[in-house]
């Protein structure tokens, strides 16, 4: 689970809780525990303190030697056990072997209506003990019964069991924790799936978001296949428009040309002439743009990057048999090139275009995968042995339009549209000195999954 997922935080918040109510169980636990450990040895001091009373009255003496209680923790010294009958004035008239060289300091508290009283206090040894005693009468005879019991067992004995307590409930919240990580991972597995599908629509393998979702998660999925839908129709629909625009503007400014041809002596055929050639390249331009701008929401395509590169470095051959492209064949390790086929070969071919026009008869095409801050990215390298470019001049050559040498053929547009392409897709172009000498261009484009070389 990695850190930030919805289960690594249902997982963290699980154990939290159960750690918080595993400790909070445990001290409840000791808690009552202690009280029932308190409530049992009050009663079994009850219960001696009626033995005391049913032997003074059998032996209808309280210093009679026959009275003796037969739990042997009352004959050792300091063990907080003690038994004791006194007078009306506290003069001890009968006691246990443990109370020999002992004194307990007296009881602030009253009787209640029971004429019994009960206190929390510590023996001259430090052992806190809890003490009862009863006020009884026996033959006319006042006297006040007393016996105390040993607390410190039972905080001992509380101690072991809240240390138990924790080690059990540990274990449990260990078995819990676990039981929720695999619960949290069954409970959003549909949601990797779903993740799968997006992303095989995304490298092109599907064309929808397909499988069986819980009812919580389909809703979803049916929401991404309409967006799907719907941004194939806005695509299709702006396609269809910038033809019609381009259709609908390529006649009336032919007509404005060819009259202007007509009469191009006059001046105002030289200024029409001037003007529509403009507004062509105006129109192409922004024609341009708008295509790009439409592909921008294309989903689902990849390309054999090695194909269309082995494809555009044998016309390039053809079509300047003066030069020599060294094309370094990639492994089967190459990922493809995750977008339109046609944008790829405008952005090589573009690239490839320009390496032409400038090599002295040596161009290098590479292709090397690399891992980005973004993922897999595709990197094409187009280097020639012309002149090259300054930095200054490599930054200014990207502007639209811009040309540093009107002499040679074209409009300035090519590397500017490579860049709309490359910022489409979001990859990179460089400019850069290669070792050849001239101009190394650096193509950065997203990549789809693993591709082989594939058609050669």
């Amino acid at each position: 689970m990695q850190k930030g997922s919805i289960a690594a935080s249902l997982v963290w918040l699980s154990a939290a809780w159960l750690i918080v109510a595993l400790v909070a169980t445990a001290f409840l636990l000791t808690e009552l525990y202690s009280r029932a450990l308190d409530t049992s040895l009050s009663e079994t001091l009850d219960f001696h303190v009626e033995t005391l009373v049913d032997l003074t009255i059998v032996n209808k003496d309280p210093k009679s030697t026959d009275i003796r209680l037969g739990d042997p923790r009352f004959q050792r010294t300091a063990s907080g056990w003690y038994w004791m009958i006194r007078d009306a004035d506290g003069a001890l008239l009968n006691f246990s072997d443990s109370v020999v060289g002992m004194v307990l300091p007296p009881l602030s508290n009253g009787f209640d209506e029971t004429k019994s009283r009960t206190a929390v206090i510590s023996d001259p040894f430090d052992t806190k003990i809890r003490v009862v005693e009863r006020a009884v009468t026996v033959d006319g005879v006042p006297l006040q019964i007393t016996v105390t019991g040993s607390l410190d067992e039972i905080l001992e004995l509380v101690d072991e069991f809240r240390g138990q307590t924790l080690i059990v409930l540990g274990a449990v919240a260990i078995m819990l924790a676990i039981m929720s990580g695999i619960v949290a991972r069954l409970a959003l597995r549909p949601i990797g799936r779903l993740e799968k599908a997006i992303e095989r629509v995304r490298e092109g393998e599907s064309e929808t978001v397909t499988g069986d979702y819980p009812r919580e998660i389909a809703p979803l999925a049916e929401e991404v296949n309409e967006l799907l839908r719907s941004n194939t129709q806005i695509i299709e629909r702006a396609r269809n428009q910038v033809g019609n625009l381009a259709h609908g503007l390529k006649t009336p400014l032919a007509v404005l040309r060819n009259e202007a041809t007509t009469a191009k002596n006059t001046p105002l055929a030289k200024v029409v002439l001037s003007e529509s050639e403009k507004m062509t390249q105006l129109v192409t331009t922004y024609l341009d743009r708008a295509r790009i701008a439409a592909r921008s929401a294309v989903v689902g395509k990849k390309a054999d990057a090695t194909h269309v590169m082995l494809r555009l470095a044998r016309v390039m051959e053809k079509l300047n048999p003066k030069i020599t492209i060294a094309f370094v064949r990639p492994d089967a390790s190459l990922p493809w090139f995750r977008g339109d086929e046609g944008d790829l070969e405008e952005m090589a071919g573009n690239l490839l275009d320009n390496a032409c026009k400038w090599s002295n008869g040596k161009i290098g095409v590479s292709m090397v995968a690399e891992r980005g801050q973004q993922g897999a990215m595709l990197l094409i390298k187009v280097e020639d042995d012309g002149p090259g470019l300054t930095e200054e001049e490599a930054e200014k050559v990207l502007r639209r339009g811009v040309r540093l040498d009107e002499k040679t053929p074209g409009s300035g547009l090519g590397l500017d549209i490579v860049k709309e392409l490359v910022d489409v897709y979001g990859g990179s172009l460089q400019l850069k000195r290669s070792v050849l000498g001239g101009l190394l261009a650096e193509l950065r484009l997203p990549a789809a999954k693993l591709g082989g070389l594939g058609r050669s």
